[in-house]
């Protein structure tokens, strides 16, 4: 147990020293939905987590409860920073897409398992997908292209894992290629297009499309190997760096905390995602190894796209960096995956 949720911890407790700095307000809301989520844990200690979601009705309720939540958002929500991701219930704001990644990861995994010996058939290839794109459609629209990117990473991985023959995972590469280019052309809006220009063209419209990604370059540069210091990073701390308690985290937390503290955490994430793909490999069921191996992926992608993003290798979508950054909906959703694998670990 100690082996998972020491890196865990490593990452929640970064994040919370980063968030102290930055602002009280998120820093006590994140201890809030941390709390939730140890309480999660803590709960599928004592519950087998695989006798309640290797059931098709149940899965198909988390994934079906999420969906109808995110169509919710999208009709009635408010609009926040642009986009239409949150229902606001009282006091409490909560991102159903979160909670959809989760429960199409549960989904995939009961699917997948079930139809491991006849995963070829074009049938079964089709329904899969359109488990994905359903949500990803939806997404684009909030708009919230980082999550779309995130549900066909999982569906792909998924794809890749259950031992589909390359010709098949080939034609579904062609088709979703078409698929990217009536996207790109009838589905984004000019500023998805403007970013993803922007990023083969860096220097151009630096206080533009392009300032994000200046100002964490200028932040990430001007750490050193050392630590400033808690609260000295210029960048953050005066408001140049955007979103420095989501997207941009992994930046402000450089700035503080130097390129040394930055090797730490991403020592922390990448031994975490050892530890689940380490759990999934000594996993009795097929089932509970997809659920490893789906939250591996999940993680992971997220992590690059995040990471990425704030280093300029890759253009911006605004993905949060796992158990790092600020969302009470994304902390919640990724502790209790984690307490469900914990709970296969336990009793594997």
């Amino acid at each position: 147990m100690l082996s998972l949720f020491i890196p865990v911890g490593i990452l929640v407790l970064a994040g919370l020293v980063v968030l102290s700095a930055l602002s009280f307000h998120f820093f006590v809301l994140q201890l809030i939905w941390v709390a939730l989520g140890v309480a999660v844990i803590i709960f599928f200690v004592y519950v087998d987590a695989r006798t309640i979601f290797n059931s098709r009705w149940v899965v198909w309720v988390l994934y079906g409860g999420s969906l109808a939540l995110l169509v919710a958002a999208y009709l009635f929500g408010p609009v926040i920073r642009n986009t239409k991701s949150w229902l606001v219930l009282g006091p409490v704001s909560i991102q159903p897409v979160e909670f959809l990644k989760v429960a199409l990861i549960f989904l995939y995994a009961n699917y997948f398992a079930r139809r491991h010996l006849a995963i070829a058939r074009w049938e079964n290839i089709v329904n899969s997908f359109i488990f994905f794109v359903v949500p990803a459609a939806i997404a684009v629209r909030l708009p919230d292209l980082g999550s779309a990117v995130i549900f066909f990473s999982i569906w792909f991985g998924f794809l890749l894992l259950s031992g589909l023959p390359w010709r098949r995972i080939a034609a579904a590469v062609i088709v979703f290629a078409l698929a990217g280019a009536f996207v790109w052309t009838y589905v984004f809006k000019d500023y998805h297009r403007a970013r993803i220009i922007g990023f083969f063209d860096p220097q151009a419209n630096a206080l533009g499309i392009n300032y994000s990604v200046t100002q964490s370059k200028i932040a990430i540069g001007s750490a050193g190997m050392w630590c400033k210091g808690y609260g000295q990073g210029s960048e953050a701390q005066l408001g140049f760096l955007s979103e420095p308690t989501e997207d941009f985290i992994f930046a402000a937390l450089i700035e503080a905390w130097g390129i040394a503290g930055g090797i730490v955490v991403v020592a922390a994430f990448l031994f975490l995602i050892f530890q689940i793909l380490r759990i999934g490999a000594l996993a009795d069921e097929n089932f509970e190894k997809f659920i490893c191996l789906g939250a591996a992926v999940m993680f992971g992608m997220q992590f690059f796209l995040n990471t990425g993003s704030a280093t300029g290798i890759l253009p911006v979508v605004g993905v949060t960096f796992p158990f790092l950054s600020y969302g009470g909906s994304s902390m919640l959703a990724n502790m209790s995956l984690l307490a469900v694998i914990n709970s296969i670990r336990k009793r594997s």
